[in-house]
């Protein structure tokens, strides 16, 4: 729904946020009210490994008079390293990621309910469960359930702490591999990029320039977030002289969750424009 579209290079975007279809805080017609009330005009709802309503949060955007792009959020692995690729451009009702992102989403649910099995049985009780989980419509469904539960319950007193304790009780990331979901993106019309390379949490891969030639030796990856808010202005000029070098596609987003300190961000359209012409938009 944002083809033919012509944006300034002043244009407000976000590419990169969440709602509670994954790990957001916020349903998709919150978010969008906000988008909406605070004059972006271009975003992208990346909910991680999820297509099956980016049709519908499209149209909730058009009901709205604001443009969604396609998007997705994919976990993946690159021999053994995780690697989250943001897809933009697909076709939301005919695509090749749909696969994927169901087989993910299935081996995610079977391993937080027997995550949160072995922490029964181990002691730990969840009285409040039915509030903590009251976005999910009361449902485990992702491994941050059980982070959630465990610090609403005093277990633990953050979230390392937390994402220890589900690890020791069998937590595994469910992830597919890189080459594959970006050929399947590539077949969809789409393209990949290497979501927040800079990130440095001890569950996140840090993608230096030495990696990115390692990965890219293998795998047609279209670009990489150069904008995203846990890198420095130092990193941002490092990926941003290398997508130049490499005439690699370059993202903002905020990587918003909607919680007060990760709120969407407005970025400058021109800081993507390359992105943003590959899937269909114009720049004034």
């Amino acid at each position: 729904m944002a083809s033919h579209l012509t944006l300034s290079p002043d244009s407000s975007i976000d590419l990169h946020m969440h709602t509670t279809y994954s790990d957001g805080h916020w349903p998709a017609e919150q978010l969008l009210d906000y988008l909406a009330n605070q004059g972006f005009d271009l975003i992208a709802v990346t909910d991680h490994d999820r297509v099956d309503q980016v049709a519908s949060i499209q149209t909730l955007g058009a009901q709205r008079n604001l443009h969604v792009l396609a998007g997705v959020e994919m976990s993946t692995d690159w021999h053994g390293q995780m690697g989250d690729l943001l897809c933009y451009g697909f076709d939301p009702h005919d695509n090749a990621l749909g696969p994927l992102t169901t087989q993910v989403v299935r081996l995610q649910l079977e391993n937080t309910l027997a995550v949160h099995e072995k922490l029964l049985q181990q002691g730990y009780v969840f009285p409040r469960q039915d509030e903590i989980l009251a976005k999910n419509g009361n449902q485990l469904i992702r491994p941050g359930d059980n982070i959630a539960l465990l610090r609403a319950h005093g277990y633990t007193p953050d979230y390392a702490t937390a994402l220890k304790l589900i690890t020791e009780a069998g937590y595994s990331s469910s992830k597919v591999s890189m080459a594959e979901a970006v050929e399947a993106t590539h077949r969809s019309g789409g393209v990949c990029l290497i979501a927040h390379p800079g990130r440095r949490e001890a569950h996140f891969t840090f993608y230096s320039t030495t990696l990115l030639d390692e990965v890219r030796s293998e795998i047609p990856l279209d670009g990489i977030e150069v904008y995203h808010p846990t890198h420095t202005p130092e990193l941002v000029e490092t990926y941003l002289a290398y997508a130049r070098q490499h005439k690699l596609l370059q993202s903002t987003g905020s990587d918003s969750h909607s919680l007060p300190n990760r709120m969407p961000i407005k970025y400058r359209a021109e800081l993507s424009r390359a992105l943003l012409e590959r899937v269909g938009i114009q720049m004034q």
